[in-house]
C-alpha cells in the first residue's frame, strides 16, 4: 500500500517544508530588526530579561533599564561575550528625572530609538476594603506613570523613526480581578493611554502595540504587596507550570514585526476580551471563583 500511496514520502517533505517555512520567517525577523534600537524596562528578570535577549539574538542594539544595577550588569555582561550590541541605564521608572536620563542615555549611546518595550510593572493581592491606599498609589506610580514617563521623552524619536511604542500589559486591563484592584486600575489606565496615543499619531506612522501575555513564569507575584505593603514573598500560582518569558518575548517581536495592534496570547483571555462585551456577569463570577481557589487567596 505504501508503493501505491508513499505517505510517508508526501509527511517527509511536508516536515521539512514546514521547517524551511520557519527558518525563513526567522530570518525575516532577524533582518527587520537589524540595526533597530531598543529600550526595554524591567529587563533585569522575567518577561523583561527575555525581550532584551530576543531583539539582541535578532540583531537590535539593546538598551536594559531597572533597578537592580548588579542584574543589569550581569546580564549585559553575557549579551556583550556573545557578540551583541547592549548596555544598561539604572531606572526606577517611577521617577519621572531616571525616565529622561533613560532616553537621553540610549541617544548619547546609539544615537537614535526605534522600539520602547514598557514592560516595568509590580503587582498586588488584597482586596479593596482591607488594602492601604499607599499600595495603590504604587502601582499607578510604577505601571502606570512609569509607562507614560518613558514614553513622554521616547515618543520624539519614536515617530522620527516610525518605530514602535509597545506596552506589556494583562487581561487585567480589560476587565477587573478580585484581589487586585490597584493592578487592574493600572492595567486600565495603561489601555486608554496607549490606544489614545495610537490615534494621536495616526499620521505619522507610530506603531502602538498592547500584549497581555497571561500567567508567565517571572517574579511579579512573588513581589506583589498585600494589604499592608509588604511584599507577599510566594506565587499562588504554579510557576513551573505557566508560560516561558522566552515565549512571551517571541510573541512581542512577532507582533511589532506584524504591526500588531492588541495581542492577547491565551485562550482565557481572549475570552474574557470577547464575553466581557457580551455576558459581564458570567465572567465577574468566573472570575471571582478562580481567584478565591487560589491559596492563601484575599477573597476567602
Amino acid at each position: 500500500l505504501l508503493s501505491l500511496f508513499p505517505i510517508h514520502i508526501f509527511l517527509k517533505e511536508r516536515k521539512y517544508l514546514i521547517l524551511a517555512g520557519i527558518i525563513k520567517a526567522a530570518g525575516k525577523m532577524s533582518s527587520f530588526f537589524h540595526g533597530k534600537t531598543v529600550i526595554v524596562t524591567g529587563a533585569s528578570s522575567g518577561i523583561g530579561e527575555s525581550i532584551a535577549r530576543e531583539f539582541a539574538r535578532n540583531g537590535s542594539s539593546v538598551m536594559l533599564a531597572a533597578r537592580s544595577e548588579d542584574r543589569l550588569k550581569r546580564i549585559t555582561g553575557e549579551l556583550r561575550d556573545q557578540g551583541y550590541d547592549a548596555a544598561y541605564t539604572v531606572t526606577d521608572v517611577s521617577r519621572e528625572e531616571n525616565c529622561k536620563e533613560l532616553i537621553a542615555a540610549t541617544i548619547s549611546r546609539f544615537g537614535r530609538l526605534d522600539i520602547l518595550v514598557n514592560n516595568a510593572g509590580i503587582s498586588m493581592r488584597a482586596i479593596f476594603t482591607d488594602v492601604d491606599l499607599k499600595v495603590l498609589q504604587r502601582l499607578m506610580e510604577v505601571n502606570f506613570w512609569g509607562t507614560v514617563y518613558c514614553t513622554k521623552y521616547a515618543i520624539p524619536y519614536l515617530i522620527q523613526s516610525k518605530g514602535s511604542l509597545v506596552a506589556v500589559s494583562s487581561v487585567a486591563g480589560f476587565h477587573g480581578l478580585p484581589g487586585r484592584t490597584g493592578y487592574s486600575a493600572s492595567k486600565f489606565a495603561i489601555h486608554g493611554f496607549m490606544e489614545t496615543i495610537r490615534i494621536e499619531n495616526l499620521r505619522n506612522g507610530l506603531h502602538v502595540m498592547v500584549i497581555a501575555p497571561g500567567f508567565t513564569t517571572s517574579e511579579i507575584r512573588r513581589h506583589a504587596l498585600t494589604a499592608n505593603g509588604s511584599e507577599q514573598g510566594d506565587s499562588p500560582r504554579p510557576e513551573e507550570k505557566l508560560k516561558s518569558p522566552g515565549f512571551v518575548a517571541r510573541k512581542v517581536l512577532a507582533g511589532i514585526r506584524h504591526k500588531r495592534r492588541n495581542m492577547i496570547l491565551t485562550w482565557d483571555g481572549k475570552l474574557t476580551a470577547l464575553f466581557q462585551r457580551i455576558v459581564p456577569r458570567f465572567v465577574d463570577w468566573a472570575y471571582y471563583k478562580a481567584m478565591s481557589k487560589e491559596p492563601r487567596s484575599p477573597l476567602k
